[in-house]
């Protein structure tokens, strides 16, 4: 199954092009094609990735076209919000009604959320943040693919298994030729139309190489690429989405500076916010966030997370789950449990409607059940991992990461079995 649903092209203004998905429209940028009214397409992320042939669009959408809608009436069904619970707060139930028609909640009524410790709140927002999603949004759910190139890293990171100073890791990093396989593969075999090249800040890959390695990806395969490579020259970043790359995967950890410094000695969150700024100008989609449940985090500055992310303007957000690896100096530290990440993650779902929300691995790798959840609790995004087997639990940022022990074939079909359970499409139709 693709991981996007061909559509046809309505109208043209520019490079700013309406497509049509069985009734529905999206607005997509094309910088890549010469079109015309009438034509097929694939979207990602907000961009048209790849111009598909009449007949094999319409080969496709036949596959498509009733489950697409068996999909949503099954979203829809889940999604519906109704209280069973009498005795609720009123105030509580004030945010909660607010949030519901799209309108802004405050950093104290997103505190308050947070907060809660009724568990009869907590199933409420998680369906309120289920319905918004629904309600805002539909039931597309974006489904990258992720290659960990190498995991060479400079930087001191203190949670980071990958960080520099962590003499035990065995260190590897694919040349190119491999990377282009990969990406070939997951494009040409398994249809991934996102696909994010993620790794530490090695410098063996020398920037003029990784804009080639883009140029030739765009020209060997279809896809919507993600950068996830930190801090570089900011030329690098403009001739990059010169050569076809168009999202950066670039979080800045944590918006308290007292923090940022004591986990990251070797860096600044000013320099890290100038660049998130840069990738804006440039016209990057970006995808942001931090850790949750940090060592001397306040529940206090996971909402000013959220709330930095938002102003921001990101695209997508991405909050992991700090988890402790035995080779960092926090290693005797716990991680958060995970119920109250998910609530986190409903929360977010509260201050920003329409924002893309990444399940992330790691919150995966706490819980079996965490992607369920964390879907059915207004988020909208997954990743699964495509680093060759014999890599991928080398890239260890975290110990006993999800995706590790299974195979792509099978992390394929497990989040399609999920999706489809719960009415997701799993594509991307634009914004």
């Amino acid at each position: 199954m693709c991981y996007a649903i061909p559509g046809n092209v309505k109208s043209i203004a520019n490079n700013l092009i309406t497509i049509d998905y069985f009734g529905e429209e999206r607005k997509a940028r094309n910088d890549f094609y010469n079109l015309r009214v009438g034509d097929y397409v694939y979207a990602q992320g907000g961009f048209v990735v790849q111009k598909i042939d009449e007949k094999d669009a319409e080969e496709i959408l036949d596959t498509w076209k009733e489950l697409f809608f068996e999909l949503k009436e099954t979203d829809v069904r889940l999604s519906k919000l109704y209280n069973d619970k009498p005795n609720l707060d009123k105030n509580f139930l004030k945010i909660i009604d607010r949030a519901t028609y799209g309108k802004s909640i405050s950093r104290q009524e997103a505190l308050r959320l947070l907060l809660s410790e009724d568990p009869d709140e907590t199933d409420v927002l998680h369906k309120s943040a289920n319905f918004i999603r629904q309600k805002f949004l539909g039931n597309a759910c974006c489904v990258h693919g992720i290659i960990e190139f190498s995991n060479i890293c400079n930087c001191l990171c203190t949670y980071c298994g990958i960080n520099s100073a962590n003499t035990s890791l065995k260190r590897f990093s694919l040349d190119h030729k491999e990377i282009l396989d990969v990406v070939a593969d997951a494009v040409k075999r398994f249809g991934f139309k996102g696909i994010v090249l993620q790794s530490g800040e090695d410098p063996s890959h020398k920037s003029e190489d990784i804009i080639d390695l883009v140029k030739k990806i765009r020209e060997n395969s279809p896809v919507f690429i993600f950068l996830s490579i930190g801090e570089r020259e900011e030329a690098f970043y403009q001739r990059a989405f010169d050569a076809g790359a168009r999202a950066v995967l670039f979080r800045f950890e944590t918006s308290d500076q007292n923090l940022y410094s004591k986990l990251h000695p070797h860096s600044s969150l000013r320099e890290r916010i100038r660049y998130l700024e840069l990738f804006k100008d440039i016209g990057y989609i970006i995808a942001t966030g931090s850790l949750i449940g940090l060592p001397g985090q306040k529940a206090e500055s996971v909402i000013n997370d959220f709330m930095f992310a938002k102003d921001l303007g990101c695209d997508m957000y991405s909050f992991g789950t700090f988890i402790p690896h035995p080779d960092t100096p926090l290693s005797s530290h716990d991680a958060p449990n995970t119920e109250y990440v998910l609530k986190a993650l409903s929360v977010l779902r509260l201050i920003d409607p329409y924002g893309k929300i990444l399940v992330t691995t790691a919150l995966e790798s706490q819980n079996p059940q965490a992607r369920r959840l964390a879907l059915m609790g207004g988020a909208n995004s997954i990743m699964l991992n495509l680093t060759p087997k014999d890599y991928v639990g080398l890239y260890d940022i975290y110990p006993h990461r999800a995706t590790v022990d299974v195979s792509v074939e099978y992390q394929i079909e497990d989040a399609l079995q999920l999706l489809k359970s719960i009415g997701r499409a799993p594509t991307d139709l634009g914004i």
